[in-house]
């Protein structure tokens, strides 16, 4: 098939970059961003690529059409410096040029790792993810938090899985829930929002049941009620900011 682009976006990764961009070694062309990382991530990328640029940070949509920007082939392998290709996935899409279709974009299963364990439920999989496509063909859409690529063909799955280590401890689950529930906080504000009591109560709660209960997190056993609890705490941290902020504007007001 055409020759392959990986992209990758990074910022303090030193602990995934290395497994990640191993499994990247098939492209023919690997482009790592780099957002000014403080712990020797760029020098750890750079003995995988001689491609790697430094960029401020400009929100996860923008970041990544600015790296697929940088790609001389048109099909592109966008992956997340957690992840890693498996030898089924990698396999895949070396096949994929060899059937004739107008497909611009192919849809990937994550396999997501928490404390050892691959979660199977709680809505953590299959969650197909638009991760190969063609640059000509989409661009990357969405807000702070849930960017997207918006592909303007058609789209098909693949079946060999993306390996996601989403978090080295529960620490660090804990302080990206601080990190994303103040992202997810500022958007609610941009969007005309406002905080309540009653908001902060039953939103946690609801997303707990949908987590733990609806969509069965309870089958992956402890690890699945620790998601489930930091889910529901993660919304409540967002709508908790909200109220600050709401709070914050009406006393410059006074």
């Amino acid at each position: 098939m055409s020759e392959i682009s990986a992209v990758v976006i990074t910022r303090n990764e030193a602990g995934n970059i290395e497994r990640c961009l191993e499994s990247l070694l098939f492209c023919d062309e690997i482009i790592v961003v780099d957002s000014h990382s403080e712990d020797g991530t760029r020098e750890l990328a750079g003995k995988y690529t001689e491609k790697v640029f430094t960029r401020d940070w400009a929100g996860y949509a923008d970041q990544k059409n600015y790296a697929v920007g940088l790609c001389k082939n048109d099909w592109i392998l966008s992956v997340d410096a957690d992840e890693q290709v498996t030898d089924e996935l990698r396999a895949e899409i070396m096949e994929v040029g060899k059937i004739s279709t107008d497909c611009v974009a192919y849809t990937v299963p994550r396999k997501t790792i928490h404390s050892g364990r691959w979660i199977r439920h709680g809505g953590w999989y299959p969650n197909r993810l638009i991760r190969f496509f063609k640059k000509s063909a989409g661009k990357w859409v969405g807000s702070e938090i849930h960017e997207r690529w918006e592909p303007s063909g058609g789209v098909q799955d693949l079946q060999g899985h993306l390996k996601h280590y989403s978090f080295t401890s529960f620490a660090d689950q804990v302080a990206r829930n601080n990190h994303y529930s103040t992202l997810g906080a500022e958007l609610l504000r941009r969007q005309g929002k406002h905080a309540s009591v009653f908001k902060m109560i039953h939103k946690p709660f609801w997303k707990f049941v949908e987590t733990y209960l609806i969509k069965r997190g309870f089958l992956d056993g402890t690890p699945g009620f620790i998601i489930a609890i930091s889910a529901a705490y993660s919304v409540f941290l967002k709508w908790a900011k909200l109220w600050e902020m709401d709070r914050r504007e009406t006393q410059g007001k006074i």
